[in-house]
C-alpha cells in the first residue's frame, strides 16, 4: 500500500515538474514553437493525472475481475473505498469544470459576435463605433469565417502603414488559431492546479507570434514595434473586458516591444534545445509512467489481496 501511495503522489505532482520544463524550453524556443510546447506539455500533464485518477477509481472494477465483494478488499485494504470515492468526485469535479469553461468560451464568443452584428466592413475589417480605440481578432463561428474587429477611434488614432502592421497581427491570431490553443490550456488548468501558471505564459508567446509575423508582412520591426506598443496599451481596458477567453492578452508590452527591436528569434543552439526538450520529454514520460504505475500497483494490490483471502 505505501508503495502505491507514492506512486499516486508522484502521478499528481509531477505536473509541476513538467510545468517548469515547459516554461524553461519556451524561452528558449521561437514564439511559434514555444506555443506548441507550452499546448503540448498542458495537455500530456493533464492527461497524465486524469489517467492516475481514473486507476485510483477503479479499485472496486479490478475487484471485481478478481471475483472479490467490495467488502473483502476493504477488509485487506481499508482505505480502497475512501480513495476511490475522491478519485471518482475529484474527477466528476474536474469534468463539471471544464465542461463550464468550455461552454463559458463558447458564450463569450456567441455575445462578440452579436456586439459585431451593426458593424460595417470596411477593406476586410468590422469597424464598429466607440471612443476607445480597440482592435481583436473574432474567431469564426456557425460557419462564419473569422474577422478583424477595430473600433473607429483605433483607427482614427493610427496612420496608414500603422493600420497595416495592426491588421496583420490580428490576422496572424486568426490564422494561427490562437484562441483554440489559449482555450486547450485553459481547459487543462482545470485538471490539474499546477497548468494556471501555463496561461499567462501561452498568451505572451501567442502575443509574440502575432508580432513577428506583423513584422515580417510589413518588413519594418522598429515600425511594427511602435504600433504594438501604442494598440496594446491603448486597447488593454477593452480586452480586459472582454474576458480571458475570447482573445489573448496584450501580454508584458515591455517585452514584446523589446523583442521586436532586437534580432529576428532563431532556433537556439542545437546541443541547447536538445537539452530542453529531453527535459520536457523526461518530465512527461515520467508523468506517464506514474500514472500508468498507479493503475497497475493498484492491480497488483487486489490479486494480493485475493491471495490472502483465498488462502484463508
Amino acid at each position: 500500500m505505501t508503495l502505491v501511495l507514492l506512486l499516486v503522489v508522484a502521478a499528481l505532482a509531477f505536473p509541476w515538474i513538467v510545468v517548469a520544463a515547459a516554461r524553461r524550453l519556451a524561452a528558449a524556443l521561437p514564439p511559434k514553437e514555444a506555443c506548441a510546447a507550452i499546448v503540448s506539455a498542458a495537455v500530456l500533464a493533464a492527461g497524465g493525472t486524469g489517467a492516475a485518477l481514473f486507476g485510483l477509481a477503479h479499485v472496486p472494477f479490478l475487484a471485481g475481475l478478481e471475483r472479490l465483494t467490495l467488502a473483502q478488499v476493504t477488509t485487506e485494504w481499508p482505505a480502497a473505498l475512501p480513495v476511490a470515492v475522491l478519485a471518482a468526485a475529484v474527477m466528476a469535479a474536474q469534468l463539471v469544470l471544464v465542461v463550464r469553461r468550455w461552454f463559458e468560451h463558447r458564450s463569450l464568443l456567441a455575445r462578440a459576435w452579436a456586439d459585431a452584428a451593426d458593424a460595417e466592413a470596411d477593406g476586410g475589417l468590422l469597424v464598429v463605433p466607440g471612443e476607445g480605440p480597440d482592435a481583436f481578432a473574432l474567431p469564426g463561428r456557425r460557419r462564419r469565417p473569422g474577422a478583424i474587429v477595430v473600433t473607429r477611434a483605433m483607427l482614427r488614432a493610427l496612420g496608414e502603414e500603422e493600420r497595416e502592421v495592426l491588421v496583420a497581427h490580428e490576422r496572424a491570431h486568426l490564422a494561427g488559431r490562437h484562441h483554440l490553443l489559449s482555450v486547450t490550456v485553459y481547459l487543462a488548468a482545470a485538471v490539474h492546479p499546477a497548468l494556471r501558471s501555463l496561461r499567462p505564459v501561452l498568451d505572451f508567446h501567442l502575443e509574440r507570434w502575432a508580432d513577428e509575423a506583423a513584422a515580417r508582412e510589413v518588413g519594418d520591426r522598429r515600425l511594427a514595434a511602435a504600433v504594438i506598443a501604442r494598440a496594446a496599451l491603448a486597447g488593454s481596458a477593452a480586452k480586459s473586458r472582454r474576458g480571458p477567453l475570447l482573445a489573448v492578452s496584450s501580454g508584458p508590452v515591455p517585452q514584446r516591444v523589446e523583442a521586436l527591436l532586437g534580432p529576428v528569434p532563431v532556433r537556439p543552439e542545437a546541443a541547447s534545445a536538445r537539452a530542453s526538450a529531453l527535459g520536457l520529454v523526461l518530465a512527461v514520460v515520467t508523468c506517464a509512467v506514474a500514472a500508468v504505475a498507479v493503475a497497475y500497483g493498484l492491480h497488483e494490490y487486489v490479486e494480493l489481496a485475493a491471495e490472502v483471502i483465498r488462502a484463508r
